[in-house]
C-alpha cells in the first residue's frame, strides 16, 4: 500500500491488534482512532470540530504514511490533491489517513483479501458528465452568467 512501509504497518498493527472482531465495521475502527469527522450541535447551528486526541502512536504512524501516500502517483496521492484544494493541507491528511485505515480494517479482517490499487484517475473515470455539466452551469449561473447549452456535432 502507497505510504505505508514496514516500521508503520507494524506500529498499526502492535496499536490495532490482530483481531477485527472488536471493530465490527471501518467506520467503529476510524470513530476509536479519532480519524473520523466530529460535529459540534447546537440548537440547528451545526459546526465541525477537532476529531478529538485519540492513540498518539497510530495517529502519528497514520500521519507519516498518508504524508507519504500524498506524494505519489496512485488513488491515495489523487484524493489527497483533490482534498486539498477545498478542504487544506491538514485535513487532507487526515482524510487519507482515514483511508488508509478503513484499507488496514478490510486487510486485517478478511486474510484472503489483497490490496489493489485504483490507478489516479479513479475519479475520473467514474465521473457522471451529466452531474458535472449540471454542477458547472450552476456555477456559471451563480456569477451571474446565462448559460445555454448546446451539444456538439459529432465528427
Amino acid at each position: 500500500m502507497p505510504g505505508v512501509g514496514p516500521t508503520s504497518a507494524r506500529v498499526i498493527l502492535a496499536e490495532v491488534g490482530p483481531d477485527m472482531g472488536i471493530f465490527p465495521t471501518p467506520a467503529h475502527l476510524a470513530s476509536w482512532a479519532k480519524l473520523c469527522p466530529r460535529t459540534i450541535q447546537s440548537g440547528a447551528k451545526g459546526t465541525t470540530g477537532p476529531a478529538g486526541k485519540g492513540n498518539a502512536w497510530l495517529k502519528g504512524a497514520l500521519g507519516e504514511a498518508a504524508s507519504a501516500a500524498a506524494r505519489t502517483d496512485t488513488f491515495l496521492g489523487a484524493r489527497y490533491r483533490r482534498l486539498v484544494k477545498r478542504r487544506g493541507h491538514a485535513k487532507a491528511l487526515v482524510a487519507v489517513a482515514r483511508s488508509i485505515l478503513v484499507i488496514v480494517w478490510h486487510l486485517i479482517d478478511d486474510p484472503q483479501a489483497r490490496y489493489q490499487e485504483l490507478g489516479p484517475d479513479w475519479h475520473q473515470r467514474h465521473l457522471n458528465p451529466q452531474c458535472k455539466t449540471r454542477d458547472l452551469v450552476r456555477q456559471l449561473e451563480h456569477l451571474g452568467h446565462h448559460v445555454t447549452l448546446a451539444p456538439t456535432s459529432a465528427a
